[in-house]
């Protein structure tokens, strides 16, 4: 099944999108906030009405309430053969805990990656109620065998992709920091909105090659995010600008995410690459690039 390369650029028709407190605190207990210390400085993740503590909401929270748009075209993937490559989200400002946004969705690239190809998804995201920019996500969807029709291999002149692509610097990480997931990980993580069963059905997992559920890709993206924004952002969501990494292998519930961290403003400012393996030494996630936000 050959990639419709004619759908680059279709656009879908604008889908509005709401959240409300209680969609920000489920999805940080999703991603693992106060586990290590129910009642410490996660509070304002958590909880809305602990004493003198303000609600706020993960940056990588846009990754459930950013996606929507429909009207793109017959792209013509085959979904049995595609997975999701790579995440990147952009914000404008610190997300309010109850909003409204218009998302538009675009097919920003098809890309030629021999052995498959790379479908990127943009969505843009402006607050419903003044049309000001709230924030962009852009998925990369991988599928497999549909390569080899002569296309770019990725974007030209985008220097933030180049730098991503490098290695990461090769002395020993300027932070890092370890969480342990729940063996329920995936299925507290399921009610933020994703249900596919490969996450909670063990016969559907079996008959996908695994040997029980495994963890959203998303999710281990998320408790990178926290991770970076407690590393590098002092705890702070309107210091984190920007974030893109790679997925490079499945997670399992019950795994520990080791997130290593190297500031590289010598080579763009505000910029930080960053890592995350598991305890068997395995990269989950690759590829790891943060800017924080502009003063």
């Amino acid at each position: 099944m050959a990639l419709n390369l004619d759908a680059v650029g279709a656009k879908g028709d604008p889908t509005g999108r709401s959240w409300t407190s209680k969609d920000a605190l489920l999805y940080a207990l999703g991603v693992g906030a106060g586990v290590q210390d129910p009642t410490g400085f996660e509070l304002d993740f958590t909880t809305e009405n602990s004493a003198g503590v303000v609600q706020r909401v993960l940056p990588t929270f846009v990754t459930i309430v950013g996606q929507g748009g429909g009207g793109l075209g017959d792209l013509n993937i085959d979904f049995t053969k595609m997975v999701h490559g790579e995440q990147m989200i952009s914000l404008h400002g610190e997300l309010p805990t109850d909003g409204a946004i218009t998302v538009t969705t675009s097919v920003a690239g098809i890309y030629d990656k021999g052995s498959g190809a790379l479908v990127v998804l943009e969505s843009e995201s402006v607050h419903a109620d003044t049309g000001a920019p709230a924030f962009t996500s852009r998925s990369g969807l991988f599928v497999r065998e549909a390569g080899g029709f002569g296309g770019p291999r990725g974007p030209e002149g985008d220097d933030e992709s180049a730098l991503a692509a490098e290695p990461v610097p090769d002395r020993e990480p300027d932070e890092v920091v370890s969480y342990t997931t729940r063996d329920d990980q995936a299925l507290l993580y399921r009610l933020s909105g994703d249900r596919n069963p490969l996450h909670s059905d063990p016969t559907f997992a079996t008959r996908a090659g695994f040997d029980r559920p495994i963890l959203h890709g998303l999710c281990t993206y998320g408790f990178t995010g926290r991770g970076l924004l407690h590393l590098v952002c002092g705890s702070d969501p309107a210091r984190f600008g920007s974030m893109r990494a790679r997925f490079s292998r499945p997670t399992m519930p019950g795994d520990t995410l080791t997130i290593s961290v190297w500031d590289v403003s010598d080579q763009s400012p505000g910029a930080f690459r960053f890592r995350t393996e598991t305890q068997r030494g395995q990269t989950v996630i690759d590829g790891g690039l943060l800017h924080l936000a502009s003063a």
